[in-house]
């Protein structure tokens, strides 16, 4: 039986579901954003020449999601955010926050050794959603 309660978000703008999950999904007033790795939005193609564009990538493609959901940056509650090695911290943290502005949600930064295709940055998200169910 499908659960009508649960509202699943789909852009085009953002790099595309690579497995058996959405972009994201809508419950209870909250959007939960699947990680979205450093693919260049609106495609499955890794271009990250950069750890600092692999961190834009995934942050705009999150910022996208949550477009498609009618949230924005600004909606964001939690954000988990997965790196390959805890020595990348610094830059992470320095365009996550140039990226969120004055806007501190709750966080945590995981060190893990292995990333899906080789990325370095993973990140997660749930943030208050304005559709209602």
């Amino acid at each position: 039986m499908k659960n009508t309660a649960i509202k699943l978000i789909s852009t085009e703008n953002a790099s595309p579901a690579g497995g058996h999950y959405s972009q994201a999904a809508a419950y209870n007033g909250l959007v939960f954003v699947s990680g979205q790795l450093g693919f260049t939005p609106g495609t499955n193609k890794k271009e990250t020449p950069s750890l600092e564009v692999e961190t834009y990538n995934c942050l705009e493609n999150m910022r996208l999601i949550l477009k498609a959901s009618g949230a924005d940056l600004d909606d964001l509650i939690k954000v988990t955010i997965y790196i390959s090695d805890v020595k990348y911290w610094p830059v992470v943290n320095a365009i996550y926050a140039s990226f969120l502005g004055g806007h501190k949600p709750a966080r945590a930064i995981v060190p893990c050794k292995l990333l899906h295709h080789d990325f370095n940055v993973e990140i997660e998200a749930v943030a208050k959603a304005p559709i209602t169910i």
